[in-house]
């Protein structure tokens, strides 16, 4: 038990599972544009990378792991919506020009609201078409829980 008298309290995000259908062009967006080193590799078909506090973990659709989900995810499904990256600083230029040299699309500046608060955020797609939110830190701060 908790000390909030609550069994279950999250703190943060823990990992997120990603089946993909190309490793190699999900390490290159993942380990070499967004700069998450990897911290293990299983043979049963897991990469998983560090993402500050978290974890990314990639299974590729076609290993033993990938195989037991059924078929990869596209154009009419996919096995989430999208997540989201909690950024340190945020200076719109800067990335556009980084993403831009990588060949990432992304999506214009807009004000969404996060964990931390409301700020500005950027979409950009992986190579399997997951949608990864790049966050940066709030202007204003989130409405205290009911």
């Amino acid at each position: 038990m908790t000390h909030s008298g609550k069994p279950i309290e999250v703190r943060g995000l823990d990992h997120i599972v990603l089946r993909v259908k190309d490793l190699t062009a999900s390490l290159r967006f993942y380990r070499d544009v967004l700069g998450f080193p990897i911290e293990r590799e299983l043979d049963l078909g897991l990469v998983q990378l560090r993402a500050g506090a978290a974890l990314i973990d990639l299974v590729p659709v076609s290993s033993t792991l990938g195989r037991l989900g059924g078929p990869a995810a596209g154009v009419n499904g996919f096995n989430m919506d999208h997540f989201a990256l909690d950024l340190e600083r945020f200076d719109a230029a800067a990335i556009f020009a980084y993403l831009d040299a990588h060949g990432v699309q992304h999506g214009a500046v807009d004000r969404r609201y996060g964990a931390r608060g409301t700020g500005p955020s950027i979409y950009v797609k992986d190579p399997d078409g997951n949608t990864v939110e790049l966050k940066g830190p709030p202007t204003d701060r989130p409405q205290s829980p009911v």
